[in-house]
């Protein structure tokens, strides 16, 4: 599982010109699934994402979780994060679960993430999204599990 995670002062998902989700101040969260990907290891992810202390506290230090700024949390399924690019000038997504069985985990992990947290949202999955955010900092960061 890789995820990208983006502190964001906003940011909100369209489908078809219609805005699907909405969060203010928190985490943006892009998360692809690799061929490999099992339940244990994206239970495993959601726990590090839920966990990551990458919000600053009063001394500007990033010492702070998601939680302790009461942020809110904004999942969004992106498979190009496994594309392969080590070659040639077209990626090749072979790295990826296969459609079908990645949205079974998507799932999972949102209703995981759910169950462990009262602020989140979600893209589509599989759908053509459009996704706008104002990062704060700029402020990202690449987790792989």
């Amino acid at each position: 599982m890789r995820m990208v995670l983006q502190r964001v002062l906003s940011a909100e998902v369209w489908v078809a010109q219609t805005r699907i989700a909405q969060i203010s101040h928190g985490m943006l969260a892009f998360v692809g699934f690799a061929r490999h990907d099992t339940k244990e290891n994206m239970l495993k992810g959601l726990d590090k994402l839920l966990h990551y202390r990458m919000f600053s506290n009063d001394a500007g230090k990033m010492s702070l979780n998601l939680a302790q700024v009461q942020g809110e949390l904004l999942l969004v399924s992106q498979f190009t994060l496994l594309a392969n690019t080590q070659k040639g000038l077209r990626p090749d997504f072979t790295p990826a679960l296969a459609p079908s069985e990645a949205q079974i985990l998507y799932d999972m992990l949102l209703n995981a993430a759910l169950a462990k947290y009262p602020h989140v949202q979600s893209g589509q999955f599989g759908a053509d999204m459009q996704v706008h955010l104002v990062n704060d900092g700029p402020v990202t960061f690449i987790l792989e599990d």
